[in-house]
């Protein structure tokens, strides 16, 4: 089944209002029935992924942003819950170090993208250089606005050298947010992942939607658009994106190379 990618794509060059966009979607008849479409699609991608790493001459670059809490690493486990660590990388941008600072934004960010055969997915990106640290006045205006251009021609060199880019943004509400921290800090195994800094984020939720809606508008590009994902309902997030990663793997359709060996030719 095909999912239609009209509902959730950022269409380039088109305006583009993140309030208009819903943050949660009944697109399944039950939770179960998402989370068996997502172990389908994680089945598919197992296989792609193993195709992938075979034909040693593509790669997949996926990037998963959003707010807090809105699922990043379930998202990742979910898509990949079949896939063998052999191929696919996760990689997680957190504060830059004082030797990252020392270089210019994108070359940590250069130096994690997917080798040939390879998967990575960032979780958060080069783009929290156009969200926290603008919200934050971490760097000035006239930097973070130069950066939409720079990111857009980092990523058209990355598809034009053989990597496909697919952007999510996972677009959770302020309610669900604050019922997700509030279980962090409730269930005693997920408190390790409560970080009082959230807290401080959230109060300047307006800036930073604002800084959302600007960054989908300024980077959602022919060569990596963005997708904008309801992800109030963790199973239908997963589902949604398991789809989307199975769909742009079917259109890379990555095929084992043939080495010419023939079992004929071998005293086994």
């Amino acid at each position: 089944m095909s999912l239609p990618a009209s509902p959730y794509l950022a269409t380039p060059n088109q305006p583009f209002t993140l309030s208009e966009r819903p943050t949660r979607v009944h697109r399944f008849d039950s939770k179960r029935a998402a989370k068996e479409a997502a172990l389908e699609d994680a089945k598919s991608i197992e296989d792609f992924a193993h195709r992938l790493y075979g034909e040693a001459s593509r790669k997949l670059l996926v990037v998963l942003q959003g707010m807090d809490t809105s699922g990043k690493d379930g998202t990742t486990k979910a898509v990949f819950d079949r896939t063998p660590p052999l191929n696919v990388i996760v990689q997680a941008f957190k504060k830059p170090t004082k030797h990252e600072l020392a270089h210019d934004y994108l070359w940590r960010v250069h130096n994690a993208v997917p080798g040939d055969g390879e998967i990575t997915v960032f979780n958060r990106s080069h783009y929290e250089d156009v969200l926290v640290v603008k919200v934050r006045e971490f760097a000035p205006a006239e930097a973070i606005e130069n950066r939409y251009a720079q990111i857009n021609d980092f990523e058209r060199m990355l598809t034009e050298t053989g990597t496909t880019v697919l952007k999510c943004m996972l677009h959770i509400s302020p309610e669900v947010q604050a019922e997700r921290l509030r279980s962090r800090l409730v269930d005693p195994d997920k408190r390790w992942k409560f970080n009082p800094g959230d807290l401080e984020d959230r109060k300047l939720w307006p800036e930073f939607m604002d800084a959302y809606e600007t960054m989908v508008q300024r980077t959602s590009t022919d060569h990596a658009p963005w997708y904008i994902i309801p992800s109030d309902h963790k199973p239908t997030r997963n589902a949604i994106i398991a789809r989307l990663v199975r769909q742009t793997l079917e259109a890379m359709d990555p095929a084992y190379p043939d080495p010419g060996y023939r079992l004929e030719d071998f005293d086994i």
